[in-house]
């Protein structure tokens, strides 16, 4: 029987390689993504060899109610990753609402409410799995972030939250916190910053996307079964 997963972000860096990871595992996906139309087509190429189903979804989550654009279009479903993001640098002085209020709407609104919209299918079926990736930046926040670390660390309230909330339901809820990982997101910084950002970590180098997507895996695998309410750092030892 095949299970079907649905990933948020799924034309992004880390999104991407969570789609390749899970299809290689037999699952079928709903990918969502807003604006990378030619990232989503590539992505399809590359899963079409391995006999899911792929089902691409666009919406715009930076709008409050983006997540209308997605939940109709879901129907058999055993899990949800939460990967849209996207960041936001600058001084707090400087922040314009507008830009606010749409971070605020990629990381937390459309999420809950996506969540609160498909919530109903995992409890008629007594099991579901749905996982966040957060970031470092919303464990310990950082200068120059400071509304996108206010995002990131709702969204790790939310899992806490939401896990007690389900946990009866056979419903398993859990984050993943990457740090400085090597994607597309990293490419306003210059190569002396990355080198600087890399002597920072213990391990001494950026993640890799695929280090995200095997944890992703792990959390949705049975090896997993007692874990819920937690939050997975995959940092390379920079924040403990």
């Amino acid at each position: 029987m095949k299970k079907f997963v649905l990933i948020t972000g799924a034309s992004g860096g880390i999104g991407q390689a969570v789609a390749i990871n899970l299809a290689q595992k037999g699952y079928s996906l709903y990918l969502h993504y807003n604006k990378n139309d030619q990232s989503i087509r590539g992505l399809l190429d590359k899963l079409r060899p391995l006999g899911g189903e792929y089902i691409p979804i666009q919406a715009n989550l930076a709008d409050s109610g983006g997540y209308k654009s997605i939940a109709p279009h879901i129907f058999s479903l055993d899990a949800i990753i939460h990967c849209s993001g996207n960041s936001q640098y600058g001084l707090l002085v400087d922040l314009q609402q507008e830009d606010a209020v749409a971070l605020m709407n990629v990381h937390v609104v459309n999420p809950l409410m996506l969540t609160k919209e498909l919530l109903p299918k995992f409890l008629r079926k007594g099991s579901g799995n749905i996982i966040v990736i957060t970031s470092i930046w919303g464990q310990t926040g950082a200068s120059c972030e400071v509304a996108y670390s206010a995002a990131k660390g709702a969204q790790i309230a939310f899992v806490k939250a939401l896990s007690k909330e389900v946990a009866l339901n056979g419903i398993r809820v859990n984050a993943i916190a990457p740090g400085a990982v090597a994607t597309p997101m990293m490419e306003s910084f210059t190569p002396e910053e990355v080198e600087q950002i890399s002597f920072e970590i213990p391990m001494g180098r950026l993640g890799l996307p695929e280090e995200i997507a095997g944890s992703v895996a792990f959390l949705l695998s049975d090896d997993s079964s007692y874990i819920t309410g937690q939050v997975l750092g995959i940092n390379g030892g920079w924040y403990t």
